[in-house]
This record gives structure tokens, sequence and C-alpha cells, in this order.
């Protein structure tokens, strides 16, 4: 599924620090716009910069290196790479950390290949779905001291337990669900000795949460993991998006839990985000189960998403929270009465998102939002994935601006702010 060109396109998806949104049924089909779209074409009415790979490095070079290190066997190097990364707590521009990265990409040459090899539908036993896995065993063996080598091969198990599970979620058949098992009890298996070692490294205790997506957990247990998780990195908000997706009941939690961490996670990253932490644990959780929106608190819910853009307005965030609230989060308005009236006040939120901060449109963020920021989603074609993101956003951003388009108004997105002026 991933290739080299892909680098640094869907990480937020993939990587992520490895937000349970994987546990998530596959991807929905996204319901009808709930206005009737313009007569003219979107774009003709606006006018906004489109962020291209290659203006984002940082994520594609990190990558890149860990790609490089891993086939030319170059082990001490990269370990002792995403080890500096870790202890350093080394992120790009938009907080995704560097080790997460280096990690991913030299793991991307095994992954992709199984995943290749599942698309193809080979037999279970074809040496290209255990060549590379079977090589990073070896390279376990011969570093069985090394924890951060011995992660490398477990998230590279997990990432093969998912792509055995697939997009099929409930109706994924039998036998692929025990080989998604295997591989998550392979990955506790290596992790289990380095648990220690865990506790003071945010990349090392990522990979312990990881297994939970994958292997049940008491609610208590994945929440003391996750909190010691968020108080080793408080700026990364996708540990906090996890585990507000495993307090949900179909996870390891309840609705009583989710709420109550909310508001832990809050008052633990009050200096980094200030209420934010409130939302970013509800952030996926809500998307998909209704009677979590029915139950936040969206006084607080939207007071932490005017705190979050105050700790981080890059156009990564806004890019973020804007396709949140215009794409994922109106998905399921109308399924449940209790859920659409705090959707929609959520949802309001897109519009001074957009007027009073948006620059730059980065069409993969919200290609993702269509999907649910679903990680197991398959893409194929990640310029046709992009062009999708684009039309989509396009189409959102011109319904915040219905009237203005409507009485013939042109609107430009700059870096100075935003412009209306005649068509």
């Amino acid at each position: 599924m991933l290739t080299q060109s892909r680098q640094a396109l869907d990480l937020f998806s993939r990587i992520s620090s490895l937000v349970s949104s994987r546990s998530r049924p596959g991807a929905r089909q996204a319901p009808a716009p709930a206005e009737q779209p313009f007569s003219r074409r979107p774009e003709d009415s606006l006018s906004i910069p489109v962020l291209r790979a290659q203006d984002a490095p940082e994520g594609t070079q990190a990558q890149d290196r860990g790609q490089f290190l891993a086939r030319q066997e170059r082990w001490d190097d990269l370990s002792r790479q995403i080890r500096e990364a870790d202890e350093t707590r080394a992120a790009t521009r938009c907080g995704m950390p560097l080790a997460d990265l280096i990690a991913y990409g030299a793991r991307a040459d095994v992954v992709t290949a199984t995943e290749h090899a599942l698309a193809e539908h080979q037999d279970a036993r074809s040496r290209a779905l255990i060549r590379g896995l079977m090589a990073f065993e070896t390279l376990r063996a011969e570093n069985r001291h090394d924890p951060y080598l011995t992660a490398l091969v477990a998230l590279a198990h997990i990432d093969i337990g998912w792509a055995w599970r697939g997009t099929g979620g409930q109706d994924t058949p039998p036998s692929n669900q025990r080989r998604c098992a295997a591989h998550f009890d392979r990955a506790a298996a290596l992790l289990e000795p380095i648990a220690g070692d865990s506790r003071r490294s945010p990349f090392l205790l990522a990979a312990q949460c990881a297994l939970f997506a994958g292997r049940s957990g008491g609610t208590l247990q994945v929440a003391d993991t996750y909190s010691a998780l968020i108080d080793l990195a408080p700026a990364n908000h996708r540990h906090m998006r996890a585990l507000g997706t495993h307090m949900l009941p179909r996870g390891s939690g309840s609705y009583a839990a989710l709420e109550l961490e909310a508001r832990r996670a809050a008052a633990r990253t009050e200096d980094t985000w200030g209420a934010g932490g409130y939302t970013w644990v509800y952030f996926d959780a809500i998307t998909i189960d209704s009677q979590a929106c029915a139950r936040v608190d969206t006084r607080f819910f939207l007071d932490g998403l005017r705190d979050i853009v105050q700790a981080d307005s890059s156009q990564e965030m806004i890019n973020l929270l804007a396709a949140y609230c215009t794409v994922a989060l109106p998905k399921e308005t109308g399924q449940d009465l209790q859920a659409d009236e705090p959707r929609l006040q959520i949802s309001a939120a897109a519009d001074w998102l957009i007027r009073d901060h948006l620059t730059e449109l980065h069409p993969l963020v919200w290609a993702h939002a269509e999907e649910g920021f679903d990680n197991s989603a398959l893409v194929r074609s990640v310029s046709r994935f992009a062009a999708r993101g684009h039309a989509g956003a396009l189409q959102a951003i011109a319904n915040q601006f219905r009237q203005e388009i409507e009485s013939g108004q042109k609107v430009a997105f700059t870096e100075q702010g935003l412009h209306l002026s005649p068509a």
C-alpha cells in the first residue's frame, strides 16, 4: 500500500502515534451534502494556495532516512537516530515525532511488500508475505538487547496485523482475523521485555499503547498507560485522540470513563493546550459514536477548540480542524437526534476557523477527513486520493461562503488574510 513517493503524504493517518481509529469499522460512504451544490464549480469562485508534498520536506526526509538505513542494513545507525530523536522529542512543524517517522520509513518496505501481496490475494504461505518480516525477526534476534530495534519489529507486526484485517471490520474472514491476532500476539511478546524502558520513552510507550487496538485491556490499564504517554509527550495530540477512542464502550471503556479521561487530559495538558485536552480526547470519539456525541460538554469542547488554535495556529492544524468540522463530524447528522445539536454546534466552528485562520489548502488532510480519519482505509492512488480531498475541500469551503458567492463575489485566501472581491 505504501510507496516511496507516498512518504509523508498520508503519515497523519498511518502513523499518528497509532491513533486507534484503526479499530473502527470500514469507511462509511459520505451522505449527500446538507445543502445543494452550486450550479458552477466552487473553484470558479475560490482562490487558495495548495500545499504540495515537496513543500513539507521534514517528514519525507525523516522517513527517507529511515528507509535508507534499513535498506543498507545499518541497524546501529538506525537505532541511534531513532533514540536521539526520541530523547530530544524532535518533531516536525506539525508536531509529528521524528522518531516515529524514521521508524516508519525503516519498516515501510516490509509492510508495503505484505500489503501488495495481500492485495494480489497471494497464498498466506507465499514468500512475499514472510520474506521481509523474517529478515526483521533475524535483525531482532541479533540485537535483542536494543529496545528501539525490538520496538521497530513489533510495530512492523502491528502494521502487518492490520493489513491482514483490512477494512472489513466484523466482515473480515476468520482466517484473516486469526492472522491479525497472531501478529499482535507476537508484537506483545516482543514488547513485554522492554516495558521498563518504555516508561521514559514516548516512542517505546506509544508502541506499547498500539497493542490496545488489537488486544483487549482493562479500562484502568489502558487509561493509565495512555496517561503516562501523554505526560511524556503532551504536545502530541494523537495520543489523546487514541485514548478517547479506547475509552468508548466498543473499546475498553464507557461513556463515564471517556468523560473522566477527557477532563483529566485537559488538566494534565493545560500548560500546552489550555482546555484543548478535553477536545482532543473527544475528537475522534464523537465522530464514531453518536452517544458520545450526545453526551459531550459542547461548551468545554468549543473552548478547547479555541485554545488549540491559540496553542498551534499552523496551517496543518487549521486544515485538520476545519476538515473535521465541515467533513468528518457532520457525516452522521440526522442519524441520532440527541447527537445532532452538539454536532451542529461544533461544526459551526468551521466558520471562524476558515474565515479567520485558513490561508492554504492541504488536500490529504481533507481526504482523510472524508474517510473519517480511518487509518485502515486502503489508498491505491495518492494522487487520486489527494484530488478527491482537494475537490471536497473546495466544496466545503465554498459552502461557508455561499451567500458571498451567490451575490457574485470571489473569495481569495492569502498569507495576509481573507479577501472578497467582485467576481
